[in-house]
């Protein structure tokens, strides 16, 4: 096929190029692509930034991601300046200076959910004030180190052993002097709630406290004294080997942090030479018992205590371990041993007075270990009969002389009362016995007396019948 034809005319004839296809108009599209990415950039944006108008403390954070508005809120307290009018003259510091802080992230983040910037209804809110947290350590420093003629430092209480009294004291903390780091406080708050930068106060001296108060001390030298108090090694309740005042306090160091407390600790060392010599105090054999009872096994006399026998027990870690315990205030320490039981001799008495025979018998274990031949109440002053027990004794009394008695018998010897006014003593004025001759008394004689007296205490049973 060529590119053209042959008419009948015998014209040749070239066929015409074809039109070119019209090309479409995409110019609004390429125009319209930057105004979207705007839009959706602007979009995005509002999520993550604060409402236009917000503020805190007066520092402006519409607009700001919440990091932003942290910062910003963090920067705008530490560059507020407070001029200080005190008594050595005119001191500026910052809320820097101060140890000003507030929890800026924490305030931003909720300026953002309160006030976000896609919703418009929340935009130009009202601002937000905040409580300022000043380091008060940091403020007297700052202060201090600007007008150093303002300050007197205070002086801590502190705890030392005296020896002399053998007990821990306290010397009273003394308060110092500086510029009133309170209202410095006030006046920085004041300015940054009102969003000023800068701000003037008028302060005062006020006392200022010592870091270690006379009552941390006090608390500090009643642990210590309780430990000197108590120290020793202890087999149960008993403090079996006592360690003196002096030498618990040398064995005790007291550090104080400054900050109000007092650490204590205890040289494991010089511990361990009291350690070393406890077998000889801890050590014994078992002691019996020896105690007079009555019929019914009733103690009523213990001649001799008993005690358990005990052997002490490994030593090894001792001192260490009595180191830690005093450090926490405890003075007891309780000491392993082994015990042996005691036994007990029980010793069995009581007394019989037969009217009808005028004999009184001393019975011990059931059997009979002394009779006596007596003289009991006469007459209309006959002895009553009865169940009785010895009660108050007395080597010697004067007997009825006094108003309502009608005989008065100086120097009567070892008196036992068992019955009121009726009781065993000797008789120096007769030598009848085995005949009714008293006033309701026993009559003895002066060694059956003191026989008695000794053998008999009180609560012995005595039985008086026919």
């Amino acid at each position: 096929m060529t590119d053209g034809a042959h008419g009948t005319d015998g014209a040749t004839y070239a066929w015409a190029p074809p039109e070119p296809a019209k090309r479409k108009n995409r110019s609004g599209l390429w125009i319209g692509i930057p105004a979207g990415a705007t839009a959706v950039a602007l979009i995005a944006a509002s999520l993550v930034l604060i409402a236009p108008g917000a503020s805190v403390a007066g520092v402006q954070i519409g607009g700001l991601t919440a990091g932003a508005a942290a910062q910003a809120i963090s920067s705008r307290l530490a560059q507020t300046t407070v001029q200080v009018e005190s008594p050595a003259g005119e001191v500026t510091v910052t809320g820097a200076d101060l140890g000003a802080t507030v929890d800026a992230a924490a305030l931003a983040d909720k300026a953002f959910a309160d006030n976000p910037m896609w919703k418009p209804s929340s935009w130009f809110p009202q601002g937000t004030g905040v409580a300022i947290q000043v380091n008060a350590a940091a403020a007297a420093t700052a202060l201090r180190e600007r007008a150093p003629g303002t300050y007197r430092a205070p002086v801590d209480a502190t705890v030392a052993y005296d020896a002399a009294s053998q007990t821990y004291v306290t010397t009273a903390a003394e308060a110092g002097e500086g510029i009133d780091v309170a209202a410095v406080t006030a006046a920085l708050q004041s300015a940054f709630d009102a969003g000023k930068t800068s701000t003037t106060v008028d302060a005062e001296l006020v006392p200022v406290e010592a870091p270690v108060s006379t009552e941390e001390a006090d608390a500090a030298v009643a642990t210590l004294n309780g430990i000197l108090d108590s120290a020793g090694f202890y087999v149960g309740d008993e403090r079996t080997v006592a360690v003196d005042r002096a030498t618990a306090a040398s064995w005790l160091t007291v550090t104080p942090d400054g900050k109000g407390d007092f650490a204590i600790s205890a040289d494991a060392a010089a511990i361990q030479k009291a350690v070393d010599g406890l077998a000889g105090s801890v050590n014994r054999a078992a002691v019996n018992a020896d105690v007079i009872v009555d019929t019914g096994g009733e103690v009523i006399k213990t001649l001799t205590e008993g005690k358990t026998g005990r052997a002490l027990g490994d030593t090894a870690g001792v001192a260490d371990a009595f180191a830690r315990q005093l450090a926490e205030g405890n003075g007891k320490f309780a000491l392993a041993v082994t015990e042996t039981p005691f036994e007990t001799t029980k010793t069995e008495r009581r007394i019989e007075v037969n009217l009808s025979t005028q004999t009184t018998t001393l019975w011990q274990n059931g059997q009979v270990y002394r009779t006596y031949t007596i003289s009991s109440g006469a007459g209309d002053h006959a002895t009553h009969t009865g169940e009785f027990r010895i009660g108050w004794k007395t080597a010697m009394q004067d007997m009825g002389c006094v108003p309502g008695y009608d005989y008065c018998t100086k120097d009567v010897p070892w008196v036992a009362y068992f019955n009121g006014d009726e009781g065993f003593h000797g008789t120096y004025w007769h030598n009848n016995f085995g005949t009714p001759m008293s006033h309701g008394c026993i009559n003895m004689t002066i060694s059956a007396a003191k026989e008695l007296y000794d053998w008999a205490y009180r609560g012995t049973q005595v039985s008086v019948h026919y």
